[in-house]
C-alpha cells in the first residue's frame, strides 16, 4: 500500500507509533497502520482508498503496475 501511494503522489509526513500518516499536495491524507506480519483486511483497505479518492478497481490496477 505503502507503495501505491508514493507512486500516486503521497508522502510520509510522520509516524507515530505503528501508525504512518501520508499525505498529497492536493491536501488528500489517509493513515496506514505499520503492524509487522499483517495484511490489511478488506474494510481498512476499503477506507484507505475512499480517503484518497479512488476505487477499487484503479486500486487493483495500481497494485499490478507497481
Amino acid at each position: 500500500m505503502i507503495r501505491i501511494l508514493r507512486h500516486l503522489g503521497f508522502v510520509l509526513i510522520r509516524q507515530k507509533g505503528s501508525h504512518a500518516y501520508c499525505r498529497h499536495s492536493d491536501s488528500r491524507s489517509t493513515v496506514l497502520p505499520m503492524h509487522k506480519d499483517e495484511d490489511l483486511r478488506r474494510g481498512l483497505i476499503r477506507a484507505i482508498l475512499k480517503d484518497i479518492e479512488i476505487n477499487p478497481t484503479e486500486f487493483d490496477h495500481l497494485r499490478h503496475e507497481v
